[in-house]
């Protein structure tokens, strides 16, 4: 099973990829987690230890020099593009239970679209982790889907983008929607999240007719506290906790 998470920054996707992580952890599943956002703070999320410490690959220049057999810091010039990257998930991970944790970061410079050896090992890693790997994957994924491609994607079983009642939300939802279909990934689902209201629900199901919403989470201010706290809101806040377990009986 291989799950990706999109959305809007701020609508909660982090929360929901962490949520369903320890979800699949506790039913006795091995799960790679995948921070694909530069904005990292799934390892928080899920309660890691130290998860501030987690270096991200994109900054390992000696790592991509090597692995790449590039000059560190190059934009031009000859490199691998097949690089070596079956053996990271095990050698690069942060751990907890039967959880592994990867930082992917981001690209600086160049572009999304550059070929750079940064690039080119991020993309062989997605590949191996998608296509090749055959525990849980769940990645929290920026909105532009910058590290999947028409590859990767083909090992991907649902995109699950995150929505909160807002125009903003759901504009960026229809947009995560059109890039997934240039890369043929259409297995899409959205999920509402900060409901208040039965309004709510309706307003989402109005503006997105055309998604598979795969349910709805429940505003909680147990949620806000957790992070406040600095707690992992799977063990702060048991509503959600019992939320995540339902929607993996809906994924699997």
């Amino acid at each position: 099973m291989k799950i990706a998470v999109s959305g809007k920054g701020g609508v909660g996707k982090t929360t929901l990829a962490a949520l369903l992580i320890r979800a699949f952890n506790d039913q006795g599943k091995k799960v790679l987690a995948i921070d694909a956002d530069p904005d990292a703070n799934l390892a928080a999320a899920v309660g890691i230890p130290g998860a501030d410490a987690i270096v991200p690959i994109a900054e390992m220049k000696e790592l991509i020099a090597q692995r790449t057999e590039s000059v560190p810091g190059s934009m031009g010039g000859f490199f691998k593009l097949n690089p070596k990257v079956d053996d990271l998930p095990e050698a690069l991970s942060a751990r907890m239970g039967n959880i592994k944790l990867m930082r992917l970061g981001g690209v600086k410079g160049g572009g999304g679209g550059c070929i750079c050896p940064e690039s080119t090992l991020l993309k062989a890693l997605m590949t191996h982790i998608t296509l090749l790997r055959d525990e849980v994957v769940v990645m929290d994924m920026e909105a532009g889907l910058e590290h999947l491609g028409r590859a990767t994607a083909q090992g991907v079983n649902r995109l699950i983008v995150v929505v909160e009642p807002g125009r903003r939300s759901i504009e960026t939802a229809r947009q995560v929607k059109l890039l997934a279909g240039q890369i043929h990934l259409n297995n899409v689902s959205v999920l509402g999240n900060k409901i208040r209201t039965d309004t709510d629900k309706a307003f989402l199901q109005e503006q997105l007719p055309d998604f598979d919403f795969l349910g709805f989470i429940e505003y909680n201010q147990g949620l806000v506290d957790s992070d406040v706290q600095g707690l992992s809101p799977y063990d702060a806040v048991p509503a959600l906790r019992e939320k995540a377990l339902s929607l993996i009986e809906g994924l699997t």
